[in-house]
């Protein structure tokens, strides 16, 4: 059982009423009247809120647009002042919740490096011990030194993400900011936060993605026109918010993205044979790699079942996966490749490994090549899909040849013949080939 010592924030009946004004110049009038009338009408963005967050907990907030969320962020991270309520929270808090938030726009990437970890409370000697690796994380080059009036919004959330969480917070607060950048940076921090929770930070963590928010949260608030709904485990109370959607703003919704979404392109050449590769920038793209390298994966590819290379498909479209893989030292027989799907939020959907279909590397010597097919039907709805690639000496080993943790990414599209009926993520059809001297034939 906790006890009060385990409570890091604690939330007390926190409400809050906006003055709603139809004309500036009432905001003058209802100064010069002393209150003793009002020239505004109340808005209350949230009403009597009140919870407890343990000490190493995470716990997401969730609810559609108006609902309150980000109102009780800044109010939390004392941005924001109650209306009636209190707030108690203790350790340092490092809270991104706006696009830029905490950041001088003169000022350079550097200069703010330092001005965000003064306003998290650090010494200038605890910000210089995080520097490098601060300036890792973000990976945005020579930009350091320009002033952020110049990033991009990608630029920007990884610099603001990147100060937040190398700086140890007790208390992190994260809210839809991390949608803004590219998908291999988004499955960046993801594992970041994942790592400091499993460190003993304590997550606030705002989406509108409930698979995230089960993946990430042991409990959920679900908020709704500012009051609670429900607080709970967060498998049960996703549950009910998708519940509380109704099916005619989902129908709209799609609708919405079928017309924004485009036909991948045409023009498929046939292809006899799929050849070893050596993809140069494929280490340099991938934010997570381990094993070994007795043996190494070199490229990772898409085809078509005409051979053309791709990068999207329609749901159902025949895929071929080919992965080469090049000896860096004799290695014996029975080594093991696995391809695994996420989604674009890290949530696992489907593996692929040559054990599930008795498929296994013969014995190679130094420099000798292979290629690895897997050939499926991709049974997912159009979205962002991320593939993890492996490579073992045994299928029951612990440990990796080689292991890329984002190795390619698939774009589904809806086709333009209507809407995709939704259903079930289930394993697809698949069989493997292993092809010898780096040849694959088709």
């Amino acid at each position: 059982m906790s006890s009060d010592n385990d409570i890091v924030l604690s939330v007390r009946n926190v409400s809050k009423c906006f003055e709603m004004y139809e004309k500036p110049v009432h905001r003058l009038f209802q100064t010069l009247c002393a209150g003793k009338r009002k020239f505004y009408k109340e808005f209350w963005a949230l009403r009597d809120i009140s919870f407890d967050v343990m000490a190493g907990e995470c716990v997401g907030i969730i609810g559609r647009n108006g609902a309150g969320k980000s109102t009780l962020l800044q109010i939390i991270t004392g941005t924001l002042s109650p209306t009636a309520g209190s707030v108690k929270i203790s350790g340092r808090v490092a809270a991104l919740l706006e696009l830029g938030s905490g950041f001088n726009p003169e000022f350079t990437g550097r200069e703010n490096i330092f001005l965000n970890g003064a306003i998290l409370g650090l010494s200038k000697a605890e910000i210089d011990s995080h520097y490098d690796e601060i300036l890792a994380f973000a990976d945005i080059g020579d930009f350091i030194n320009q002033p952020v009036k110049t990033y991009s919004s990608g630029m920007l959330v990884r610099l603001a993400f990147a100060v937040q969480a190398m700086c140890n917070p007790d208390v992190m607060i994260v809210d839809e900011a991390l949608a803004v950048g590219d998908v291999f940076f988004q499955q960046k921090c993801i594992r970041k936060i994942k790592n400091l929770i499993a460190a003993g930070t304590t997550v606030l963590f705002v989406s509108h993605s409930m698979a995230t928010v089960q993946s990430f949260c042991s409990r959920c608030i679900y908020l709704k026109h500012g009051s609670t709904v429900e607080i709970g485990p967060a498998t049960k109370v996703c549950d009910r918010y998708l519940n509380d959607s109704t099916e005619e703003v989902m129908q709209e919704s799609e609708v919405d993205a079928i017309g924004a979404l485009q036909k991948p392109g045409a023009g498929l050449v046939k292809a006899e044979v799929w050849r070893f590769r050596e993809d140069k920038d494929l280490l340099r793209r991938c934010s997570e790699v381990s094993g070994n390298e007795n043996a190494v994966i070199t490229a990772l590819d898409f085809y078509d079942i005409n051979g053309k290379r791709v990068s999207s498909c329609y749901p159902g479209d025949e895929i071929v996966a080919v992965a080469s893989i090049m000896a860096k030292s004799d290695v014996p027989a029975g080594a093991c490749a696995g391809l695994l799907c996420r989604d674009s939020n890290n949530v696992d959907l489907f593996g692929m490994n040559g054990n599930h279909y008795g498929v296994y590397l013969d014995a190679m010597k130094a420099g000798e090549k292979r290629t690895v097919e897997w050939h499926f039907s991709f049974p997912l709805l159009p979205s962002t899909y991320v593939f993890s690639i492996g490579l073992k000496p045994l299928a029951q080993s612990n440990v990796f040849y080689h292991r890329i943790f984002t190795a390619a990414v698939l774009e589904v599209y809806y086709p333009q013949c209507g809407i995709v009926n939704s259903g079930f993520v289930y394993m697809p059809k698949c069989r493997m080939v292993i092809g010898r001297n780096g040849d694959v034939n088709v």
